[in-house]
């Protein structure tokens, strides 16, 4: 029979199988018919009348805009694309060949956004659409690719700011506390293509706008900085930002002017009739592919939420929780008072973490109907946090791992989890994109009987969690079999995280 580790690895590969930009994008685009074209996606027709034109910007975007080019070939007039500095050069090492355009492409590649900040190159790429976007007609249809990292690749700031002055205000609202929705906020606001400026510019061509999302309930006008997608936001809640922080009277003379002369209401939907935002691409598509490969497997299998969030530590104590509960429901402990006392702790701990859309309750529900004979797989996605207090090497989903293994074994040695069965279970916690923190890991698989081994062995599996140092961890145990690593995947829809259990 093949391992939990084995299974564990083609569910996270079928998840990722089904976001990547090549297959995703022909899935979902058609182009159709000689005379008169039609471009279909998801069933959607769009009539191409004139010119058809194609702009992206984001991370996962080069080999999406490849997909495209396939699709449309001679139909394709012209693209502009913004993608990461380097992405070609890593892409040609990694052998991915197909997420590069061919040598004789109508689409202009820019690279910029070093260290996913805006810089001059981005800028420049910024600029190229926005000029292809204001010269459109009505019988044109603009193509607009958006993934995760959009934000950083389309800079405009309305002039006379400076690039540099809308950064320095943005780094002065972060040092000061504000969350990254406020950051979003005032950035929009300051920007000609970002909060739906985009789709106003290339008013009054057809805008049809496919999304790959990186952010969790997939929010039009938050990924990317919404440049295709009506502003929830106006003038006004940018100036009570600056307001809250108290800056509202230290601005550059040119920040100044342009607010002042902003128009006070976001623009009216009706102004947005002539776009069609479509999300390709979600954490939720990737968990239920995850799923389908799960059940292929024999699993009994649920998916807990695509929205996990909080700090890595609290996340892990929360499916420490729910496994031992698992373990509990298949003994004749289903109801003892230690499954109560768990299950009461669990359901504090999902109120407390706020998981939008988690219903427990009905989760736990599902899990007893389940039969002790059947091995079980719990899918959840999102992205946590982590507090960093040491100096270690790891990223999030490589920590969340080994905190899930540490809180297990724990939980076995007290002897809380089920006396009469022996099971066996893993964790596995990846990054869609194949990056976690500074490593060349996606994240890694962990189990309660990995740590009682690493301890035997004398390892102090506290101490590399206090120091952040995960993957020194992982890498020094077991030659570093643990580690998760999938090399650059191209695509980026947050983590997954799989738990699977049977028994032995």
């Amino acid at each position: 029979t093949m391992s939990l580790r084995e299974h564990a690895l083609s569910l996270f590969r079928g998840a990722l199988g089904t976001v990547r930009p090549g297959p995703m994008l022909k899935r979902a685009l058609k182009l159709q018919g000689d005379g008169c074209p039609q471009l279909l996606v998801k069933g959607q027709a769009f009539p191409v009348k004139s010119d058809l034109y194609l702009v992206g910007f984001g991370k996962a975007v080069l080999g999406m805009a490849a997909a495209a080019e396939e699709i449309l070939g001679d139909r394709l007039t012209r693209g502009i694309v913004n993608v990461p500095l380097g992405i070609q050069e890593s892409l040609q090492r990694a052998g991915m060949q197909e997420m590069l355009l061919k040598p004789h492409s109508k689409i202009q590649v820019i690279e910029g956004a070093k260290n996913n900040l805006p810089d001059a190159e981005a800028l420049k790429g910024a600029a190229a659409i926005q000029e292809l976007a204001e010269g459109l007609t009505a019988d044109d249809l603009l193509l607009v690719l958006i993934s995760g990292g959009g934000s950083a690749l389309l800079p405009a700031p309305i002039p006379p700011i400076l690039l540099e002055e809308k950064e320095n205000l943005t780094k002065m609202l972060a040092s000061r506390g504000a969350a990254i929705q406020e950051l979003n906020t005032v950035r929009k606001t300051l920007s000609v293509l970002k909060g739906g400026g985009l789709a106003q510019l290339a008013h009054p061509a057809q805008v049809v706008s496919l999304i790959l999302s990186d952010v969790i309930g997939d929010p039009l006008d938050i990924i990317a900085s919404g440049p295709t997608a009506a502003s929830s936001h106006s003038v006004q809640d940018c100036l009570q930002i600056l307001t809250k922080y108290n800056l509202l009277h230290s601005l550059p003379k040119s920040v100044e002017m342009v607010l002042s002369s902003s128009p006070t209401k976001p623009t009216a939907p009706e102004y947005y009739s002539h776009v069609s935002n479509i999300i390709l691409g979600s954490n939720t598509l990737a968990l239920e592919e995850a799923k389908r490969q799960a059940e292929g497997l024999g699993y009994a299998a649920l998916v807990l939420s695509a929205a996990v969030h909080g700090e890595v530590g609290r996340v892990a104590t929360l499916y420490c929780q729910l496994i031992q509960l698992v373990c509990l429901g298949f003994t004749s402990l289903r109801e003892g008072l230690l499954s109560d006392e768990l299950r009461g702790n669990l359901l504090q701990l999902a109120a407390e973490l706020q998981i939008p859309g988690l219903d427990l309750g009905e989760f736990l529900q599902a899990l007893q109907g389940l039969g002790p004979d059947r091995p079980v797989c719990i899918l959840a996605g999102g992205e946590t946090t982590v507090q960093l207090q040491g100096t270690g090497k790891g990223g999030r989903n490589q920590e969340l791992a080994l905190r899930v293994g540490l809180g297990l074994h724990k939980a076995q040695a007290t002897g809380a989890s089920s006396p009469q069965r022996r099971w066996e279970i893993l964790f596995l916690s990846g990054g869609t994109d194949g990056q976690d923190g500074p490593t060349e890991a996606a994240g890694a698989f962990c189990s309660p009987g990995l740590v009682a081994e690493a301890l035997q062995e004398g390892l102090d599996v506290e101490a590399f969690l206090r120091n952040n140092d995960s993957y020194t961890f992982f890498s020094q145990f077991q030659g570093g079999h643990h580690l998760l690593v999938t090399g650059l995947t191209g695509t980026n829809v947050m983590d997954i995280h799989a738990i699977l259990i049977r028994a032995m």
